[in-house]
């Protein structure tokens, strides 16, 4: 009876929440301007700050003439000033942390955290719970076993600053009430050999109450893969309490049909949109489209349609501004002491009442060999259409474009890991081609006008995906394949996963 206080209290403190959150959706656009201004007031007793001159700006058209849009890259300085022990950086005082991250384009990054920021990463993961709790009324999992799939929560000093993964960082301060429900084990989730830690994970859950499973999808497949291995049953038979599925990181979509098939049963989804540069938005409701963005948590979001990220001037958005159906580029300012950051993602609004995101790609994943700015957002509709219709699930997949040096035309490659391959690969391939055609005007004109030839597929090899990032030092963590890539530098890799001649 002990263990069933949690659901019991859990339940008006959820409606408490949530209440505030729904609340929260009318006042979006003047929290922002609010946070907009505390943001530059204190800002503006900081080193970045009098660079820019931040006394001097009082409206967000002042901000865009002082403050350019910057990568980590043009960062980079200000970062290293910071791990050199100089106070007042970026925000007042040192950061509480630096968040580690390995950056697709510049190596290691190292993200501030900040004691005003922290709580924008703790409190989103939980108010998606409870915005859950309250929505569905099922609180029964808080009485269960949780896992997070998460980095280790061991760290390390850089310039006399904590230093480690976000989810080994956010691990530190899981509330007291949810530690003994927690698995896996501190030492197990310090174990840095991903392979190692699975095995050691899986052999601490298999035979607890699992109630609830968060990670980010390719590598819970991996945790539900080996569980079935090991009892030869599907998840959801394994665990019969387990029913909240918690994601994150990558656009779930591409995962969701094979995830569901080796829980073999329903299950309620929970998505989130963390980074090491903010917690971003969150699902707040199983049947809206979307996630809320969040708009009162010490960020200040600033939109670029996509296709101006690149420029010298690009359009600065803010909220009120915004349009549903736009791909916007994500900038932040926040009391971590990002100013003008590019953190790389673009998003579009599916709803401006309340402000409703979804993840569309990454600025710099695209593919453009032949003008045709493809994004993640269209591969992963025409693939996932395909495979619906076909009842095929999808593993993994990236795509990159190859450039014919001979006779033959140019065409994209399409590397995919099936559960079970199509009958006919060729039907398949043209499937998947037409359902592109008809999400990118650009590629249909390439296509229609013989400039390119139908894309082709080539069938990665069962865990190949798995073997190439363990091959390149990237299994694990928080890494993840890019759906997408303007040159075949991951392509020439994959070739020694994939099956020759089909087989």
């Amino acid at each position: 009876m002990k263990m069933k206080i949690k659901s019991i209290l859990a339940k008006p403190f959820a409606g408490y929440i949530h209440k505030q959150i729904r609340k929260g959706m009318e006042t979006a656009v003047a929290d922002q301007q609010e946070i907009f201004q505390q943001l530059i007031k204190a800002g503006a007793k900081t080193i970045f700050g009098k660079d820019h001159d931040f006394a001097a700006i009082k409206t967000h058209a002042d901000f865009v003439k002082q403050v350019p849009i910057r990568d980590y890259e043009a960062f980079k300085p200000y970062i290293e000033k910071i791990k050199q022990g100089t106070h007042n950086v970026l925000w007042k005082g040192q950061p509480l942390y630096l968040s580690k991250t390995s950056g697709t384009t510049s190596g290691v990054k190292y993200i501030p955290i900040t004691k005003d920021s922290i709580p924008n990463h703790i409190n989103t993961a939980r108010n998606a719970l409870l915005c859950y709790m309250s929505e569905t009324g099922n609180t029964k999992f808080a009485d269960g076993k949780l896992i997070f799939l998460s980095g280790s929560p061991e760290l390390e000093r850089v310039g006399g600053i904590p230093t480690g993964r976000l989810s080994g960082i956010v691990n530190h301060h899981v509330p007291k009430y949810l530690r003994s429900n927690q698995l896996p084990s501190f030492t197990t989730n310090c174990i840095e050999e991903w392979e190692d830690k699975l095995d050691k994970i899986v052999d601490e859950t298999i035979n607890q109450n699992m109630t609830l499973i968060s990670g980010i999808p390719p590598w819970m497949q991996m945790y539900f893969d080996r569980l079935t291995e090991k009892s030869g049953k599907k998840v959801g038979e394994l665990f019969p309490n387990f029913n909240v599925m918690v994601q994150g990181g990558v656009n779930f979509e591409p995962y969701k049909a094979r995830l569901l098939e080796s829980i073999g049963r329903p299950v309620d989804c929970i998505e989130l949109f963390p980074a090491s540069e903010g917690f971003f938005a969150f699902q707040d409701s199983q049947t809206e489209e979307g996630l809320l963005l969040n708009t009162n948590s010490g960020i200040f979001f600033e939109f670029v349609p996509a296709g101006e990220i690149f420029n010298e001037n690009p359009t600065r958005l803010t909220l009120g501004e915004v349009k549903t159906g736009e791909n916007y580029a994500l900038i932040v300012n926040s009391n971590a002491g990002l100013w003008g950051y590019n953190i790389g993602d673009t998003i579009k609004f599916v709803s401006t009442d309340p402000y409703r995101i979804v993840v569309t790609g990454r600025t710099k994943h695209f593919i453009s060999a032949f003008g045709e700015h493809v994004i993640s957002e269209e591969v992963e509709t025409a693939l996932l259409l395909a495979a619906a219709e076909e009842n095929i699930p999808i593993t993994e997949f990236t795509v990159a474009p190859k450039i014919s040096t001979d006779a033959g035309k140019s065409y994209h490659e399409w590397f995919i890991e099936f559960e079970n391959k199509p009958a006919d690969m060729n039907a398949f391939s043209k499937k998947v081609d037409d359902n592109l055609r008809k999400k990118n005007v650009y590629y249909d004109d390439l296509i229609g006008g013989n400039i390119l030839q139908q894309l082709k597929i080539s069938p990665v090899k069962k865990n190949g995906f798995i073997d190439y990032m363990k091959s390149i030092g990237k299994l694990g963590g928080q890494n993840k394949v890019p759906r997408l890539s303007n040159d075949r530098k991951i392509a020439e890799e994959l070739k020694k996963f994939v099956y020759q001649n089909g087989q």
